[in-house]
């Protein structure tokens, strides 16, 4: 294994310990972990409250990892797991502090990080430049893509060759926008050979070793994984957003818990504003669009603002259609003006699907304008569902777990126990929260939770539930109905299968052309309302021009 620094925490460590030890105490969800050293003051340790632990539960597809100790020299090894929640705001997964850098080190707070989250790996992880870090990525992470820090890249670079960014002050500018502003990989590499020799630099020893790792760091590479960022979007922000302000080079462990329960309780109150600002106030809708509607009341403030903006831009990015091969068409959209820039938007009609060059929706869940301007040309009027992630709605957090990872919660008692605890626990802050509003919900809700209570008491009093019907598949594939050690197996002949298919096929190119009708209805009324709002325009504008002569 490779080897790395060794630090110790001294009397600090079993303080964090202790205080671990309590919040556990408190709640059962809280989860800890201490690798190795009896003492505690040399041994990695890692923590997870519930709180984290039911948020990567929904917003668990998109994972930071911060090292940023490491390249400050803060006095405490603190590093975070951090995502991003349905406002864009960051959110925590979970802390620790890395005593021993080691492979070995890394290795095991990943596998107990994965542990403690239920054992779902995310989509996607985003850290700084590390060879031993990367190495416990690809160990215990392996079909997550791992991504280096854009910022980092540039720190890293601006060290390598100082005296080039002296010497010529434009290269700083001239090499970012190449990574950054570049779409293609042909145009990137286009653009990298031409700074190299304009600079003098094709011998570089750091350069030439950026450039093989590319496929780790350059924004165009990574456009077709869901890194969760609705910003700037191309990976280039520090890492350590959630305990910015709160913990850093002077932060004794001393200090730490305290800090971190801060930082915890100003992004709670963050996320607790932008709810009320989603719920309690409507956006204003810049076009007659059903879909920007549909999107008011689907996603959370900031999100349809990034939506809107989306839309909006429609009107200066027209579609051309290029080819046609039954039901899948391609597009090339442009904004007038910069046909240099032009997108190739691919669409099947049949199942409302459409892919992108830009690949923005893949990267970040929102789609883009040019699919947009492909579904304005194609009359689709609403948003298709495989358009609209959850993860983003108003309705992230509803359900206890995300649906899609339900089945992959673990089944030891303990952790059964947590997620039992959590999901009560969920329910019962939005059952307060509604029951203080006023005093006859208050009452209600009071006598609700001592009925509750009560029925409570009496499934207890009557022991273990009796066995419930479930539905199980044997190795022919054929469904098997068990209730209470009963089975009756049910059989479906081929041709029944075949009959059905024909009918549910038939029933799906019916529904297909009733949308069809109900779309061109709709744009012919979008139309006349158009044209009733430029009919209006005009006699208010000569109403206004008689008034003046």
């Amino acid at each position: 294994m490779s080897g790395g620094r060794q630090r110790t925490l001294g009397s600090g460590g079993q303080h964090l310990l202790d205080h671990l030890k309590r919040m556990n105490a408190e709640n059962p969800a809280f989860f800890y972990a201490v690798q190795g050293d009896n003492d505690h003051t040399g041994g990695n340790i890692f923590w997870a409250d519930a709180t984290s632990r039911m948020n990567y539960s929904y917003f668990g597809d998109a994972v930071i990892f911060d090292t940023t100790y490491k390249m400050n020299g803060y006095r405490v090894p603190f590093s975070s797991f951090t995502g991003y929640n349905h406002h864009g705001q960051p959110v925590l997964f979970g802390c620790a502090l890395i005593i021993d850098e080691s492979e070995s080190s890394y290795i095991w707070l990943f596998q107990t990080w994965l542990h403690a989250m239920s054992g779902r790996c995310p989509v996607s992880i985003t850290s700084d430049p590390n060879p031993l870090l990367q190495v416990a990525v690809t160990q215990v992470l392996p079909e997550t893509r791992h991504r280096l820090c854009l910022s980092a890249i540039f720190r890293e670079t601006r060290e390598k060759l100082a005296h080039l960014y002296q010497s010529h002050p434009t290269f700083e500018t001239e090499f970012k926008k190449c990574i950054t502003e570049t779409e293609t990989i042909d145009e990137f590499d286009s653009c990298w050979q031409s700074l190299l020799e304009r600079y003098y630099i094709m011998d570089s020893e750091w350069l030439q070793s950026m450039y093989n790792a590319r496929q780790q760091w350059l924004p165009v590479c990574m456009r077709d994984t869901f890194f969760g960022e609705i910003s700037r979007g191309d990976g280039s922000e520090p890492l350590n957003l959630f305990f910015d302000g709160y913990v850093n080079v002077s932060t004794t462990i001393q200090m730490l818990m305290k800090q971190y329960e801060k930082a915890i309780a100003s992004w709670h109150d963050m996320e607790l504003k932008a709810d009320y600002e989603t719920t309690n106030t409507s956006p204003v809708l810049k076009t007659p669009s059903p879909m920007e509607k549909q999107a008011a009341n689907l996603y959370t403030r900031r999100i349809f603002m990034k939506f809107q903006e989306e839309l909006v831009e429609t009107l200066a990015n027209p579609a051309t259609k290029i080819d046609d091969s039954g039901t899948v068409a391609t597009y090339r959209v442009a904004k007038f003006g910069e046909d240099h820039k032009a997108h190739a938007v691919t669409f099947n009609s049949f199942g409302m699907k459409a892919n992108c060059s830009c690949q923005t929706f893949e990267y970040s869940g929102i789609i883009c304008r040019h699919i947009l301007a492909v579904f304005r040309a194609k009359n689709v009027l609403t948003l298709p569902s495989q358009y609209i992630l959850k993860r983003w709605t108003r309705n992230a957090k509803s359900g206890a777990v995300s649906d899609e990872h339900a089945s992959e919660l673990p089944n030891s008692s303990q952790e059964s126990l947590t997620v039992r605890y959590n999901n009560l626990r969920q329910e019962a802050i939005k059952y307060v929260e509604e029951g203080a509003k006023s005093i006859h919900i208050y009452n209600v809700a009071l006598d609700a939770l001592k009925e509750a209570a009560k029925k409570v008491a009496a499934v207890k009093n009557q022991g273990p539930a009796p066995t419930q019907v479930g539905t199980l598949l044997n190795g022919g594939g054929h469904e098997l109905h068990a209730n209470q050690g009963s089975q009756t197996a049910t059989y479906q002949s081929t041709d029944e299968k075949e009959k059905k298919v024909r009918e549910l096929t038939a029933d799906l190119e019916n529904i297909n052309r009733r949308c069809e009708v109900y779309r061109a209805n709709l744009l012919a009324v979008l139309r006349d309302m158009e044209e009733q709002k430029l009919k209006l325009s005009v006699k208010v504008q000569n109403a206004r021009l008689s008034l003046k002569e």
